[in-house]
């Protein structure tokens, strides 16, 4: 499938890594607002076109787009792509609103096109093995969740930091999909949310890169704390902060039979596993398929449409996460708990001999819901 990619940020070296590696992807080309950034890029990864967006989405060889823009236009991109007729493969979160979320999806039903969205590390073989041992009852029902994230910020290392402490950002949009993501896939679907917020300080400094030492408001709550309840009658405590000077990322599932400690740091990483014996130890679970990367999502989506399916990180997974971040937000502001209203089909996990390097396409069947 040939993809082209929008946006020519950061982000952009970590697909761009990967995409030209996959044999049945073809990156046509890069656009991006900064047309030299788009062309560096272009140059690097020997991309045979750089330029404008409107040029990009003019390509009829160009059936998928990956749109790594910032979250405050991701549905001006989306919609234009979709205008285009082309499959959409987002960065989160889907967007920043109920309202141009749903037509996202709305638009790309009406064009026939599908929408998948990021994270996919929800497609990495470490949460992939996470998944097959919870499926395999390894320990036994599910009871209750706890994640945790914390750290000092973005702000010390990456040189342009405004927009992770901007509306659809700080550590809820911008972490929070990765757990929320996770704890859906692993959990199923969220009914409701409780939570709490603060925005201890109302302007953060720049850290690296030639602005260092620039301060910059902060528009968002930057420590976050929510009870979860899923339908299945699972409850959840989580934590997101950029306010701890200390480093710390936890998801630990506790069932009948035991608990889990599921890998959420990117990729890699091994499943632990405590029995319910009081003299029971932690045991390693390796994940035993092959090693994958950002970008792992869009092939993942290519070899779904090939196969007549739709991807497993979906538009439709994507929505049910951005309802419950924004529920999220509006419990912080109202102190009560909010219903969630969408829904999300239950996700399969992904076949442990799965292989991104490899050609076949033999494992592409889908159960993640349409978009």
């Amino acid at each position: 499938m040939t993809v082209g990619i929008i946006g020519a940020g950061n982000i952009s070296d970590e697909y761009l890594r990967s995409l030209t590696g996959y044999p049945d992807i073809v990156v046509a080309g890069i656009a991006d607002l900064d047309v030299e950034r788009a062309r560096a890029q272009a140059e690097k990864y020997g991309l045979g076109f750089s330029g404008t967006s409107e040029a990009l989405l003019a390509r009829e060889d160009v059936e998928l787009i990956v749109n790594l823009t910032t979250p405050a236009v991701h549905a001006e991109v989306a919609l234009a792509a979709i205008a285009a007729g082309k499959h959409v493969w987002g960065e989160k979160p889907l967007t920043l609103d109920r309202e141009s979320a749903q037509a996202v999806l709305d638009a790309a039903t009406a064009k026939g096109v599908v929408v998948g969205n990021a994270p996919d590390t929800i497609l990495g073989e470490a949460i992939q093995n996470s998944h097959r041992l919870l499926a395999d009852g390894a320990i036994g029902t599910p009871r209750t969740v706890l994640t945790l994230m914390q750290g000092p910020g973005p702000e010390a290392w990456h040189p342009r930091p405004q927009f992770l402490f901007a509306r659809g950002a700080g550590p809820l949009f911008d972490i929070g999909p990765y757990y929320f993501t996770t704890l859906v896939q692993l959990l199923g679907e969220i009914e409701s949310v409780q939570a709490l917020g603060q925005r201890p300080r109302a302007e953060r400094v720049i850290g690296s890169g030639p602005d260092a030492g620039t301060a910059f408001p902060v528009e968002v709550s930057t420590h976050v704390s929510v009870l979860t309840r899923f339908r299945s009658g699972v409850v959840g405590t989580s934590i997101y902060s950029f306010d701890s000077p200390v480093g710390r990322q936890l998801f630990e599932i506790s069932g009948s039979a035991g608990t889990m400690e599921v890998p959420v740091s990117g990729f890699d990483g091994p499943t632990r596993i405590l029995g319910a014996a009081p003299d029971a130890e932690w045991t390693t679970f390796a994940p035993p398929g092959a090693h994958r990367e950002r970008g792992v999502g869009v092939l993942e989506m290519a070899r779904a449409l090939r196969a007549g399916g739709n991807p497993r990180a979906s538009g439709e997974l994507a929505y049910h996460v951005l309802d419950a971040m924004l529920a999220v937000e509006e419990s912080i502001k109202t102190g009560a708990p909010v219903q969630l209203k969408s829904t999300a089909e239950a996700i399969t996990a992904v076949e442990a001999g799965w292989d991104p390097a490899g050609e076949t396409l033999r494992s592409t069947t889908c159960t993640g819901g349409t978009s």
